[in-house]
């Protein structure tokens, strides 16, 4: 059976976390491609952004691509917190990624099983103990990126709260971290994110679960057996 099917498959992310998880992938994309060459045309050496910068149309139109995608990273964000507070799959995912004691046991077995001193790899439940740092990750970065995204882009209203001597500190604060926990984002997600998901093997030449939102019975399984015990147990007692 082709893995990417998801004939005889269950359901493993519903449509409301799909369309947000495709909202997060189109907005960032664009963050990302927007902010290389403002980021690095603060220095002398990087003449190659230009090349970026033209191909969007010049500077002026980079930065409001790079200001709708953010503002399309916070309604992203928003829905996601309205469907963890509403709706019942909502909570109950969050309640699951809220970090265990059986994940750092997980974590433990798991670098027993790839350093060879244990001849079978743990057990996950929903989420494994990396899908849950992936998850905090990029919650928590939401909120740093949107924060002092907005300080940036609305200094003078921001300035308006402040006492004037933390202003100039507040805002380079801002700057900084905007910059840094960009870079720190986007290496988190195509490098670790993307390899876990799409390249890690068994999973060449990529999953479509965020697509079509099915994960066939072998692969859960495999990858979320105390998941797939549970689900049938529960049928049973249906």
């Amino acid at each position: 059976m082709n893995k990417g099917s998801p004939d005889a498959g269950v359901e493993r992310f519903p449509l409301h976390f799909r369309f947000q998880h495709i909202l997060l992938i189109v907005s960032v994309t664009l963050l990302v491609l927007t902010a290389i060459p403002l980021w690095c045309s603060r220095y002398p050496f990087s003449g190659w952004p230009a090349g970026v910068i033209s191909f969007f149309g010049g500077l002026e139109t980079v930065r409001a691509v790079h200001r709708w995608a953010g503002f399309l990273l916070i309604f992203a964000f928003a829905y996601h917190i309205l469907y963890v507070l509403i709706h019942p799959a909502g909570r109950r995912d969050f309640l699951l990624m809220l970090p265990a004691k059986k994940d750092f046991a997980d974590l433990y077995h798991n670098i027993s099983y790839f350093a060879g001193k244990s001849g079978t790899p743990p057990r996950f439940g929903r989420f494994a103990y990396f899908e849950k740092f992936d998850y905090w990750a990029m919650f928590w970065g939401c909120i740093i990126m949107i924060g002092t995204g907005v300080i940036m882009l609305y200094p003078q209203e921001v300035a308006a709260f402040l006492p004037q001597p933390w202003t100039t500190r507040v805002f380079g604060v801002a700057r900084e971290t905007h910059y840094h926990e960009a870079i720190l984002a986007a290496l988190a997600l195509f490098i670790w994110h993307v390899y876990n998901v799409h390249f890690k093997p068994g999973r060449f030449p990529g999953s479509m679960v965020w697509w079509h939102g099915k994960i066939i019975r072998e692969e859960q399984e495999k990858e979320h057996p105390l998941e797939r015990e549970e689900l049938l147990s529960v049928s049973r007692k249906k």
